[in-house]
């Protein structure tokens, strides 16, 4: 009797000491955003927005003045220094993304992303200056075949598994990301597009693909499939530590959205000055499989 008057009374206490608690939060100071890439046999491709309030409800208007105009950008691959140039992109719904990349008038400096090459960004925008590197590494990831076969309990007739073989050098220190592009949709990355070589480390393998997901959509699919008729095309893209580290909590963060039980999480970018994104090169394969109907 003596235990359960005392839990009570422990109960009663607990209630008792209720207090509501109020956060003021004010508007952080906007920082810039950069989503900055070079592919092997490709020119580089920088945007820059300006970070938005994160308890704000966005709409079109908000995400197309974010842009950074009139940034000095340039880019280096040890030997030749470019200034990349601004260039605006007609979106469907009539508005305008923009981009920096290289300046078409001043072709004696330009270049595209080679294999095994250091590059440096440099960005200066509004009074402050802004570095990162990035390595495109050797193509060390090897994508053997690409296959498809019957899917065992499909949830639609036409429903196939795409099957993928890739060797994995010996040495540890080997990333990559994946993109899958069906006909003709653009390249999406996958779920878990990235992935390390801590367990796989000089092997072959072999995997079920999964679709990219296009994480624009308010509601992406729950699980994409591959059907008969498709046109696949897999890109397979080896990355530094730096991309890998920038990715994978990027995923991490964005799969927790709206879940209260899931770890706190800072995503890893490698732009200097307190800005965020990333700058990060691709040494990227292809491979295409035609899936009959």
């Amino acid at each position: 009797m003596k235990k359960m008057v005392f839990l009570i009374f422990i109960l009663v206490s607990l209630v008792a000491c209720e207090k509501n608690i109020n956060f003021d939060l004010k508007n952080a100071t906007d920082v810039l955003v950069v989503d900055g890439n070079i592919e092997n046999g490709r020119a580089p491709e920088i945007m820059l927005t300006q970070s938005l309030d994160f308890f704000n409800t966005l709409s079109a208007d908000q995400l197309a003045n974010s842009f950074v105009h009139n940034a000095f950008v340039t880019i280096s691959n040890g030997v030749t220094t470019h200034q990349l140039k601004e260039y605006s992109i007609l979106l469907p719904n009539g508005y305008k993304a923009y981009r920096y990349s290289i300046d078409s008038s001043n072709l004696s400096t330009a270049f595209l992303g080679q294999i095994n090459t250091q590059y440096t960004l440099y960005i200066k925008s509004e009074g402050k200056e802004y570095r990162a590197s990035t390595l495109i590494p050797p193509l060390a990831k090897k994508l053997d075949s690409l296959w498809w076969m019957p899917t065992p309990f499909p949830k639609e007739v036409d429903d196939v598994t795409v099957m993928v073989q890739v060797t994995d050098p010996p040495g540890l220190g080997n990333y990559i990301r994946y993109f899958t592009k069906i006909n003709n949709e653009p390249f999406l990355p996958g779920r878990n597009s990235v992935a390390d070589d801590q367990v796989i480390n000089d092997v072959t393998y072999r995997i079920e693909l999964e679709p990219g997901l296009d994480r624009n959509l308010t509601k992406p699919k729950e699980n994409p499939s591959f059907k008969k008729g498709d046109v696949v095309t897999l890109k397979v893209c080896n990355i530094d530590r730096d991309a890998y580290n920038f990715f994978s909590t990027w995923e991490f963060a964005f799969q927790s959205i709206g879940n209260p039980f899931s770890q706190p999480n800072k995503v890893m970018g490698n732009i200097s000055n307190g800005a965020l994104g990333a700058f990060y090169g691709y040494g990227a394969v292809y491979k295409t499989l035609v899936i009959p109907k």
